[in-house]
């Protein structure tokens, strides 16, 4: 009963500390992989626009009632979705209302993250001996936060659950 319980405490804990420690362009991350890469892509043209930059070349609210539903913002007769609903042949973007505000922010943030990245990538020198290897930046700390912050947890939990199963084993004897 008490190791159940125990269990379930750390659980929600971990669960809890991982939602608040995840910044927003990792939600943006996972949301853009899922949603917008069979016609997206940041930097290159695919289907769709590149979306490097997309911050710059409209407000904030003008993407949001975009994604939200594209049709909607070229029927409005906006000049900019007209141009770019006809630039691409016409191909209607899918509507996604069930994204937040919130959520959509979270992939303009990813967008900028990811642009910014591309940037500022030096060029690969043919004489390096480990071309694939992925050097620790900034923007990684976040995860090590957190990955340190769930590893303490679990180390936690374990001693937790060991000293009960000791305090049961001693009430046996």
């Amino acid at each position: 009963m008490v190791k159940t319980k125990l269990v379930l405490v750390a659980t929600l804990l971990i669960t809890t500390l991982s939602t608040i420690a995840a910044p927003p362009a990792e939600e943006g991350k996972a949301i853009f992989t899922s949603r917008c890469t069979g016609c997206h892509n940041v930097n290159k043209m695919v289907v769709g626009p590149a979306l490097a930059g997309v911050d710059q070349r409209r407000p904030i609210d003008w993407i949001i009632n975009f994604v939200h539903s594209s049709q909607k913002v070229v029927k409005s007769g906006d000049p900019y979705a007209v141009a770019l609903f006809n630039k691409f042949n016409k191909i209607q973007m899918p509507d996604h209302p069930d994204l937040t505000a919130d959520n959509i922010k979270s992939v303009v943030e990813y967008i900028k993250v990811e642009a910014k990245a591309a940037n500022q990538k030096p060029a690969v020198q043919p004489e390096t001996k480990q071309p694939n290897l992925i050097t620790m930046i900034l923007s990684n700390s976040a995860l090590i936060a957190t990955f340190s912050v769930l590893l303490l947890l679990l180390f936690a939990s374990i001693v937790l659950l060991l000293k009960v199963k000791q305090m049961q084993r001693s009430k046996n004897l």
